[in-house]
Order: structure tokens, then C-alpha cells, then sequence
């Protein structure tokens, strides 16, 4: 808990827990698979607006005794309507629960409430109900370029500053692609596999939306990598990881080998997985 949170009764102002359960929400819509910034909305001829916030408070949260935080959504019974339901803890006391109630609505329209198309509440029901939000296709350069490149040029030529003609290379022809997508269609991440040698695959190009990280798109992609290494008949995988990243991939089963190295003006790794 940070000192700013603090009131003069040294607990937290009340105020705040209304942005800890906005944080709560803003990864529920991350888990969704990013399904839902304001201009994928716009396919479905609206936008969500909250309509009314709701906190009961029941106990305090103080100065370093930071509340754990959750968030789920509950359907609700009109088609434009949805109500999340958030709660923070300390251990297993619920400290403030909240209700917030969003509505789907025309934004040209000066907010005037609109039916929200079924996909939408398909989307909501299916999270609820556990099932996956990513689809992974892997398949050629071909069959993927036209999502991968967009996600690779956003991650790796605009925000590391990577030259361009670094980026692209005769290997992606040749390359097997992996490309995530949420249930609206949009790329997430990517990746490409690579014969290293006779048996060895190497993994490379793993990139991922911003918006997106942190919610297992990256990890998704990995593993759908990873199955068509074993599906071809290969017995290892290597990757090149950026030292940042390197505990994603230890996660994941690889470990380091060697020592460090520059690639690309960045510093890397080599790692190593038996499959």
C-alpha cells in the first residue's frame, strides 16, 4: 500500500478502492484476450460505458498491508447489460466488495443503450464457463504473414528500434508461423520455428501485442511451437532470449546455456529445451 493511498485515519481513502477494482477489471478484459479496446467495439456497434458503481465496506485496508484484489463478471439478465462483481481481501477477509454495472451503448448517440450483438455475450458466457480465449493457428508464411507481420513490426522494429531489414529474412518462407488470435479475430503474438540442425528446432520471432502481455498469449504461442517440433520429429529446441525474457523461458522448461551475448544491439541469451 503506498503512503499516498493513506487518509488522515491512517487507513486507505475509500475512494481508491473504486481504482483497485478498475485495475481488477482491466484484467478480466486482458484475460478475454483483449477482446475488448474501444475500437474492436465499434464492429459491434457500440462501446461499454459504467452506468453505476456500488461499494460496501466492511473492513480497512492500512499502510503496508496491501488488500489482494479479484474481479468476475456476472451476466446480466438485458443483453446491453453487464455486472462485475470485485471484492478486496486481506488473506481470506473480505474487505470492500463492489458491483459495477456497465452498459453497452451507442457512443454517437450520446450514450443512448443499445443491444450488444450475441458474440459479445458468447464472449462473456464462454470466459465464464473456463474456455480457452486464444486459438493458435500455425501453418506458413503464406497462410500467416498478414497477421504475424503487423504484430512483428509493432513489437521488434517500432518499440525495440530494430532495423527493418534486420527483421525480415529469407527464413520466414521456410519457417513453420504460430499466430494467436482472441475470439474476435485479432492477432495477439506470434512466432516462428526453424530447422537448427537435423532434429534441432529453434525458435525465434516470439513477439506480442503490448496490450496483450502477461495474460499467456506468449505462452500459447510457445507451446503451439513446441507441438510442431514434436509433431516433425525433433528431439530439442533453442531459442535466442532477450535477457528480459529469459525467465518467461525458464518458465517454460528451457535453460541457459552459455554466456551472454549482443544481437541486435540487445542482450541475449541461448537457451535450450529437450522435448
Amino acid at each position: 500500500m503506498r503512503w499516498a493511498e493513506i487518509d488522515a485515519q491512517q487507513i486507505v481513502f475509500n475512494a481508491h478502492y473504486l481504482m483497485y477494482f478498475d485495475t481488477a477489471v482491466a484484467g478480466y478484459w486482458r484475460a478475454l484476450g483483449d477482446a475488448v479496446r474501444t475500437r474492436r467495439w465499434k464492429r459491434c456497434g457500440g462501446d461499454l460505458f459504467v452506468r453505476k458503481a456500488t461499494l460496501e465496506y466492511l473492513g480497512s485496508a492500512r499502510l503496508r498491508r496491501r488488500p489482494r484484489r479479484s474481479a468476475c463478471a456476472a451476466r446480466g439478465s438485458a443483453t446491453r447489460r453487464f455486472a462485475f462483481v470485485a471484492g478486496a481481501f486481506r488473506q481470506e477477509q473480505l474487505l470492500v466488495s463492489g458491483e459495477l454495472i456497465y452498459v453497452f451503448a451507442d457512443p454517437d448517440g450520446q450514450g443512448a443503450a443499445c443491444r450488444c450483438r450475441a458474440e459479445l455475450r458468447e464472449l462473456f458466457e464462454s470466459f465464464e464457463a473456463g474456455e480457452p480465449m486464444v486459438d493458435v493457428r500455425v501453418g506458413s508464411w503464406r497462410e500467416l504473414e498478414a497477421a504475424a507481420r503487423p504484430i512483428r513490426a509493432e513489437v521488434f522494429i517500432a518499440e525495440q528500434k530494430i532495423p527493418a531489414e534486420m527483421e525480415w529474412d529469407d527464413a520466414d518462407a521456410d519457417a513453420v508461423h504460430a499466430v494467436a488470435f482472441n475470439r474476435l479475430g485479432r492477432a495477439l503474438g506470434t512466432g516462428r520455428m526453424l530447422e537448427h540442425v537435423p532434429g534441432v528446432a529453434k525458435i525465434g520471432r516470439m513477439a506480442v501485442a503490448a496490450s496483450s502481455r502477461h495474460s499467456g498469449v506468449g505462452r500459447a504461442v510457445l507451446d503451439a511451437l513446441l507441438d510442431a517440433a514434436r509433431a516433425r520429429g525433433d528431439r530439442e529446441a533453442v531459442l535466442h532470449a532477450q535477457l528480459g525474457a529469459a525467465p518467461f523461458y525458464e518458465r517454460a522448461g528451457f535453460v541457459r546455456r552459455g554466456p551472454e551475448f549482443d544481437e541486435a544491439g540487445i542482450a541475449h541469451v541461448e537457451m535450450l529445451r529437450v522435448l
